[in-house]
């Protein structure tokens, strides 16, 4: 069985969901996803993340998170 391309990711779900950096920076390896952003037709365009450590926050489109070399879902 191949391992997925990318995780499949619900935008509408995203809120307060896990997240693991796979390149640690700064002792930042565990995420929070404390906001959501939205645009003006109220669709998801990006969220934020928090760091569970420091409480330093990102900000990135949410589309990023599908990417399983840089974000794997949950905490590892």
């Amino acid at each position: 069985m191949k391992p997925p391309t990318h995780n499949p990711i619900n935008p509408e779900k995203l809120l307060l969901s896990k997240w693991t950096a796979v390149v640690v920076q700064n002792k930042r390896k565990h995420f929070l996803v404390n906001r959501l952003i939205r645009d003006e037709q109220q669709k998801i365009v990006g969220c934020v993340l928090e760091a569970v450590i420091d409480h330093h926050e990102i900000e990135m489109p949410w589309q990023a998170l599908k990417d399983p070399a840089s974000w794997l879902s949950g905490w590892r």
